[in-house]
């Protein structure tokens, strides 16, 4: 599933190809993507609004539109936006086109079909995406060593598992939860109630200045982009320990070692974060 980084840059990608046009006509070939409204009220209320801004919250996408409803959208696993001519090769799994006044189009393709679209209008409450129940963005000042053990510190749950607690934190997932916790040399399994004061500290530090590596090394252009088809854009050059296993540690030499915590897998160092 696409985490924080890999958002940010479908966010950079994307943005800058939308923003300011109008959105003629809505063709939608699977109506059980839009999760609300119905599939007929999402394209009656969409077509015609000018895009605004496009915002990242957690792993969530928002367009925003001029008349100020939102369409908030979740990639989940497969999900995939492209911005494309009329007469782009259609990808296989597209289940939403956007037809654009510039005679470009917005395209949603799912191979698993499990992101969705929600539109959320301007004086409607947001009871439907779950992006209200997300906790701190990690980017923010806010997201500090105070509010990490005010909200962790008491817990007997491993600290990976802690991590990947969107209520707590918003965006981090598997991969970037194994590559904070190793540059912060603490043990995946590790109690959140059994940290020190200074394995708090480096854990804040690691949590944005990570998460800002990763989103720097995402960069990619917008041509580059569309020829991957928005699937290679990934930093997996770049990642020490996920995917690493059975490998050397990039920093002692020792054996990345593969655990599984609550059914999720992780890969750490074990003389690096004893």
């Amino acid at each position: 599933m696409p985490e924080l980084p890999e958002i940010e840059t479908i966010k950079s990608v994307v943005e800058p190809q939308i923003q300011g046009l109008t959105i003629e006509n809505v063709l939608v070939n699977r109506p059980e993507v839009i999760a609300h409204p119905t599939a007929d009220e999402f394209c009656e209320n969409v077509t015609g609004q000018v895009i605004g801004s496009m915002a990242r919250r957690g792993k969530f996408l928002i367009i925003n539109l001029g008349n100020k409803n939102k369409i908030i959208l979740h990639l989940r696993m497969t999900g995939c936006l492209l911005v494309t001519t009329s007469d782009y090769q259609l990808e296989k799994h597209t289940h939403i086109i956007m037809q654009l006044n510039n005679g470009m189009e917005l395209r949603f393709s799912d191979t698993r079909r499990f992101g969705r679209f929600w539109l959320i209008r301007n004086d409607e409450k947001d009871t439907y995406s779950g992006i209200e129940k997300l906790g701190l963005e990690p980017l923010s000042a806010e997201c500090n060593t105070e509010y990490l053990q005010s909200q962790l510190k008491k817990r007997k749950k491993a600290i990976k598992e802690c991590l990947l607690d969107q209520s707590v934190i918003a965006g981090i997932g598997n991969i970037y939860s194994d590559e904070i916790l190793y540059r912060a040399r603490i043990n995946p399994s590790a109690p959140a109630n059994g940290l020190s004061i200074s394995e708090w500290e480096r854990l804040a530090f690691e949590i944005a200045d990570c998460l800002r590596y990763f989103i720097d090394k995402n960069s990619i252009s917008q041509k580059d982009y569309l020829t991957t088809k928005g699937q290679d854009y990934r930093n997996t050059p770049f990642l020490q320990v996920y995917g690493h296993a059975d490998e050397p540690c990039p920093n002692c030499g020792n054996t990345l070692c593969r655990i599984v915590i609550s059914g999720r897998s992780s890969v750490y160092c074990p003389a690096c974060q004893k």
